[in-house]
């Protein structure tokens, strides 16, 4: 049965195939750490494929702003030579257009200084002083540039060791030197710029991560550029929340690194006949693997902090609530070593770079079928409602009836209601804004109502999960089950009020 969800050329208008892009070269930029840049050069990716001799030399740099920050409330930054040449340079992406974990900083001619700032006074915020060591590397598609830098970053007070080494050359054949590098060394997408860094490091604050949140497609015109766009921004958000993850630090890098996989994945189901290659395919194995390392963090920090801690302030010292609850926060603890331990290890490495590759490549031509080349030259704004309409109707149809539903057919509602708030965000910026924040605060409202009561029916099982065969467990288990029953109730009877307010209310497209 075809799929329902994509439009075909009986219903939008599909413009020819453009001609392919011609091969072309392709930087990235690779984080490492300090001690361990050492090691590269005896990685049997690079010694074997070492071509002539290295070549290196000091070097430094120096980045400045205003006294008030001007340049970095503009995500820029004004870079500095020795010889005192200046470059303008985005040290965040564009909040538009397409970029990609692992980008060089783009540069920007010096004129487009903000105009609030041309003749300024600018101080220096922080420098670099370290070495830089070129060589190349041989692949029968073409020859790779490398380039290592070593040393300090440095502001007034206080200085910090980094690494980054950058691969330019053919893409396939950078793509493939990185993951080798990555399998034995913890080689990462940088989370930010050098001179976001830098920034940072002068202020005694965290870097701003490159992307966050859901992507904006209000400047894609096309197919193809939302699948650039989005992706990128994606890969980035994702990548910027794994420092975050930790079983003491809270459930948010869980809870948003899921996220940012999750509207990734609902990015590429959306856009499958425009991008039916093996690389969508391919990723989409890597970001089910990594979900399947963070969902029992998430669910057993669900369950310990929500309806965990609320059974514990009800019925405070009662032992055998304690003790259950002890062992629910055991197996947090071990879900959270599994996560962490997967974080640390090569396999989430080759995910990342992945992530980063997919956008940098431009890979959903890959391999595409001549309907989905054409597919990708398709004007957005149609094919976004033309989906959206798609998901809508499904939406409505499950939720005929609601007020009898069983648990398996509200989870399947659930489902729907999270496809079409995924998609609803992703192409909300094409549209008038007044009537898609509206939409989208009632989808959100209803999804928050069906998610609850999913998560009251995973609490339910995870409770069951901890059963020991003793009286004791066996009451604690009977009252955080009987707890999670009545929360259900009372979440159903929510979710049927904000579904009524949003049917009310239809779509925006």
């Amino acid at each position: 049965m075809p799929d329902q969800d994509v439009p075909t050329a009986e219903i939008i208008e599909i413009p020819p195939p453009p001609e392919p892009p011609a091969a072309a070269s392709l930087t990235l930029e690779v984080a490492l750490p300090p001690e361990d840049a050492a090691r590269l050069s005896r990685l049997p990716a690079i010694a074997a494929r070492r071509n002539g001799r290295s070549r290196g030399a000091a070097e430094s740099l120096l980045w400045l702003d205003t006294p008030t920050g001007t340049l970095a409330a503009e995500g820029l930054a004004l870079e500095q030579s020795p010889r005192g040449q200046r470059s303008l340079i985005r040290a965040l992406p564009a909040p538009h257009g397409a970029s990609h974990p692992g980008a060089a900083p783009e540069t920007l001619p010096i004129e487009t200084l903000p105009e609030c700032a041309p003749e300024a006074p600018y101080i220096s915020i922080a420098a670099f002083d370290g070495r830089r060591l070129s060589f190349t590397l041989d692949d029968p598609a073409g020859p790779v540039t490398a380039i290592l830098r070593t040393g300090k970053l440095r502001a007034v007070a206080a200085e910090r060791e980094i690494a980054r080494l950058t691969l330019t050359g053919p893409p396939g054949a950078v793509v493939a030197m990185i993951q080798a590098i990555a399998a034995e060394l913890p080689a990462l997408p940088p989370l930010a710029s050098l001179a976001e860094e830098a920034r940072a490091l002068a202020h005694g604050i965290p870097a701003r991560p490159r992307r966050r949140g859901a992507p904006d497609l209000a400047t894609a015109e096309t197919v193809a550029d939302a699948l650039a766009q989005a992706s990128g921004h994606l890969a980035d958000a994702v990548l910027a929340m794994a420092p975050l993850v930790g079983a003491d630090a809270g459930p948010e890098g869980v809870h948003q690194m899921r996220v940012g996989l999750r509207r990734l994945r609902s990015m590429l189901k959306l856009m499958r006949k425009a991008a039916d290659g093996p690389a969508p395919r391919a990723l989409e194995d890597g970001l089910k693997t990594l979900l399947a390392y963070l969902g029992p963090a998430r669910d057993w920090d669900v369950f310990t902090r929500g309806l965990g801690a609320q059974v514990a302030e009800a019925m405070p010292g009662n032992r055998p609530i304690a003790q259950f609850l002890d062992a629910a926060e055991q197996r947090r603890q071990e879900a959270y070593v599994a996560l962490e331990a997967f974080l640390a290890g090569p396999g989430y490495r080759a995910i990342a770079w992945e992530l980063a590759a997919f956008p940098a490549t431009l890979a959903w031509r890959e391999g595409a079928s001549a309907d989905a080349l054409a597919l990708q030259a398709t004007p957005l704004e149609a094919f976004g409602a033309h989906l959206l309409g798609r998901r809508w109707k499904g939406l409505a149809r499950d939720a005929a009836g609601m007020e009898a539903m069983d648990g398996e057919r509200l989870h399947e509602m659930r489902l729907d209601a999270k496809r079409l708030r995924y998609a609803a965000e992703l192409f909300a910026p094409l549209f008038a804004p007044r009537r898609t924040r509206r939409f989208q605060k009632r989808l959100a409202a209803l999804q928050e109502a069906l998610g609850l009561a999913n998560d009251a029916t995973v609490a339910s099982n995870l409770a069951q999960s901890l059963a020991n065969g003793r009286a004791e467990r066996s009451f604690a288990i009977g009252v955080v089950t009987g707890w999670a029953q009545a929360q259900a109730v009372r979440i159903r009877r929510d979710a049927e009020d904000t579904w009524t307010a949003l049917d009310a209310a239809g779509p925006f497209w």
